[in-house]
């Protein structure tokens, strides 16, 4: 089983629900892959900011995440950049923030073994490699 299938299936989708995830999972690596956010550390900032530290935190540690609503989600992240990749992946930005609440604590999980945030080009191969299989 691969990292995708492995977080699909964390993430309670089966079947007919994969093809959505699977292109809400793309879109989702798209919006942590642009730059001007910065990857994961751009998007615990933006968890800070939100007040949602302690959510994102969860996800980094090794104990168990935190749950994130799709309206705490919409609240943190750029919505009309949200829009923009939604769009690109044939979401809307509400679709994919409602996928996103369930894949994204996985995601960032199995992104960051033991806590540890990978150096940013490590990361960026990382998601290319993930985005390109999505």
């Amino acid at each position: 089983m691969g990292l995708l299938d492995e977080i699909l299936s964390m993430a309670g989708s089966t079947g007919a629900q994969q093809q959505p995830q699977h292109s809400a999972l793309s879109a989702i690596l798209s919006y942590i892959n642009i730059p001007q956010f910065g990857g994961i550390p751009g998007l615990q900032q933006m968890f800070q900011q939100g007040g949602l530290g302690n959510i994102m935190s969860s996800w980094l540690s090794n104990g168990q995440n935190l749950p994130v609503s799709a309206g705490q989600l919409q609240n943190v992240l750029h919505s009309d950049t949200l829009q923009q990749v939604a769009q690109q992946h044939g979401l809307d930005a509400t679709q994919l923030t409602g996928i996103m609440s369930s894949l994204l604590p996985t995601l960032v999980d199995k992104l960051t073994p033991n806590g540890q945030i990978p150096d940013a080009s490590s990361l960026q191969s990382m998601l290319k490699g993930l985005s390109a299989s999505a």
